[in-house]
């Protein structure tokens, strides 16, 4: 081919962004195409500093448009297609599960099934590749007291409509593999963090509401565990997977730094304590416990083996160095 072209689907968004910003320092070579509904969680002003370069094309639209997915890959041809674009705050999924299956399941097949009439139709099967970003909860909880980890290998018990719908477009690009030969890669990764993060999720909120002298709510008794991941590190990963990947598996990408939810909070606390020289109560008198979300997962952690094995990949981030980078940006942007 005379030129790569990537479409990157939810590139407005926290993960998707800070990918395109990564492919644009590594591969400059590439065209993107970034796709993007724009809604609540994405945001133009996370492309700046490649919104204006001759190899970035924005396209405002919905994976579940199938006119504009095939209007898309008439216009600029993609070999590789990374899937970022998806409904992914599981409370709001509680209150309406509706668009998430909509964008997370219906949208995915659309992407699946016109990216294989095109490879099919232009003989491109050989070489292009379709990497779905999906999330370690479709793997469901793991007991607080147990020291297992979830491996490719692993049931899927997702426990919300979010993990479900999550799961059901694993399970179709799976499908598309076995029955169809789609290159299709899974990615499976924990709970990221770091710039251009919607101040929804638990570190971003935590900070937003320190910093506005509001309570800062913490579910059920605090002692809910996640494993974080910088999200640099995923996306170096991803693009690992994109291109040396093994066609039809499933990469776990994990940052191996398991916090409890309420430890978490306090070492924010402590962080803006510092950064700010205000006392640490100040903040910490803000944590309010909050009734547990209904199904709320115990536990998450990944064996990140298989990625190390076979792609060489393992995190780079230390965990409270790049904490605390990611606060100093919030504060920089706050105050």
């Amino acid at each position: 081919m005379d030129k790569k072209v990537i479409l990157i689907t939810g590139g407005a968004g926290f993960i998707g962004s800070n990918f395109i910003h990564y492919m644009m320092k590594k591969h400059p070579e590439y065209e993107i195409v970034n796709l993007d509904k724009l809604t609540y969680a994405g945001n133009l002003e996370n492309l700046k500093g490649v919104d204006d370069k001759p190899n970035y094309h924005f396209v405002k639209g919905d994976i579940a448009n199938r006119e504009l997915i095939e209007h898309i890959f008439e216009r600029f041809s993609p070999i590789y297609v990374v899937n970022f674009a998806a409904e992914s705050h599981v409370d709001r999924s509680i209150e309406g599960p509706e668009i998430f299956i909509k964008t997370n399941v219906y949208g995915t097949h659309v992407l699946l099934d016109v990216a294989k009439e095109y490879w099919q139709k232009d003989g491109m099967y050989d070489f292009a590749r379709f990497l779905q970003i999906s999330t370690d909860e479709v793997y469901g909880s793991l007991p607080l007291e147990s020291d297992e980890k979830f491996t490719e290998e692993s049931p899927l018990k997702p426990n919300s409509p979010y993990s479900a719908s999550k799961a059901g477009a694993d399970l179709l690009c799976r499908a598309y593999y076995i029955t169809y030969g789609m290159p299709v890669i899974i990615t499976r990764s924990s709970n990221n963090f770091g710039p251009r993060q919607y101040p929804e999720k638990l570190i971003p909120l935590t900070i937003k509401r320190a910093l506005e002298g509001k309570p800062i709510p913490v579910y059920g008794d605090g002692q809910n565990v996640r494993d974080w991941l910088y999200v640099e590190d995923n996306c170096e990963a991803i693009d690992l997977v994109l291109h040396k990947g093994r066609i039809g598996e499933i990469y776990n990408i994990g940052g191996g730094n398991e916090w409890k939810n309420i430890d978490l909070v306090n070492l924010i606390c402590e962080i803006l304590s510092e950064l700010t020289v205000r006392p640490v109560e100040e903040y910490k008198r803000l944590i309010t416990f909050v009734k547990d979300r209904p199904g709320h997962d115990r536990r998450y952690a990944l064996s990140i083996e298989k990625i190390k094995r076979e792609l060489g990949w393992r995190p780079k981030a230390e965990f409270k160095y790049s904490l605390r980078k990611t606060v100093r940006l919030y504060l920089e942007k706050i105050i």
